[in-house]
């Protein structure tokens, strides 16, 4: 050993090893701390640009799945109403059968016309009724409740990160109520005539409740389908980014007692000079 007061070796050695350990301690602690072992582009750039793009993308299909579930409510309630609808179809159809009933008194065929009434205006609340977040597709768009061929709502939901839709198909139930309204049961010759236009709109609701079956069960399927990669998106990233927590905890520990023994080294490097003292005495 060259015993020196001008340059000491050992001591920039050792002050080498105390900046290394110092910096793992450092590295070690913020991987425990926020449980990543890669939080920039100085860590690692290329992973950390990977990860990003993985970032972006759980974003976009969280943002895809909210739209769809969005949807989902809209089909739901529009659903429930056209359900709704048809049970009160079958109420409906009673009291137009019983109208036409060529032995009712005057005062019969007055209650059940009032019935009639009464359960078609029900169903126009119920139509009312079925809106979600503003949206109604079980009547027109501009002016409901009338017997004329109007536009109806359809629904066009993003469906996937590619920019393909789902299309929720507008109903136009509004134009059964119309319709139904349209008519009386004040004798039996005009429950007749309404029976006629019932069993068309009849099938109408049918046909309504056959297509938000199929929609809901679309929704669904994308759904799960979109939760699915979003769950093996979140994994891949969290295995690029994540730390080893017992590793990490681990390595930290030895990193610190490494530190500790690079503080020791130090102090017996920079001790060193002291010797030369003991020269001249």
């Amino acid at each position: 050993m060259t015993l020196s007061i001008r340059t000491n070796p050992e001591s920039l050695a050792a002050l080498r090893n105390l900046n290394v350990a110092g910096n793992r301690v450092a590295e070690l602690g913020r991987q425990v701390s926020t449980g990543l072992k890669v939080q920039g582009a100085k860590d690692d750039a290329s992973n950390f640009a990977i990860a990003q793009g993985l970032r972006s993308d759980v974003r976009a299909i969280n943002a895809v799945i909210q739209g769809l579930n969005n949807a989902k409510g809209i089909n739901k309630v529009a659903l429930a109403g056209a359900t709704a609808v048809s049970d009160l179809m079958t109420s409906i159809r009673q009291k137009i059968t019983e109208a036409s009933n060529e032995g009712n008194t005057a005062q019969q065929q007055e209650i059940l016309q009032n019935d009639y009434v009464e359960m078609v205006e029900q169903m126009r609340q119920i139509l009312e009724n079925s809106t979600f977040n503003d949206v109604n597709i079980l009547i027109e768009v501009a002016v409901p409740f009338n017997l004329a061929v109007g536009t109806v709502r359809d629904v066009d939901v993003l469906s996937n990160l590619e920019g393909g839709t789902l299309r929720l198909d507008g109903q136009r139930l509004d134009l059964t109520y119309a319709l139904l309204a349209n008519e009386d049961v004040s004798s039996p010759a005009n429950a007749l005539n309404a029976l006629t236009i019932f069993e068309q709109e009849e099938e109408r609701v049918a046909t309504a409740l056959g297509s938000l079956g199929a929609n809901l069960r679309a929704l669904d399927f994308q759904v799960t389908q979109l939760q699915a990669t979003l769950d093996a998106t979140e994994e891949g990233l969290g295995n690029i980014v994540d730390a080893d927590m017992a590793r990490a905890s681990a390595e930290l520990n030895a990193a610190q007692v490494r530190q500790q023994l690079s503080v020791q080294t130090l102090g017996i490097a920079n001790n060193a000079p002291q010797i030369a003292l003991g020269l001249f005495q």
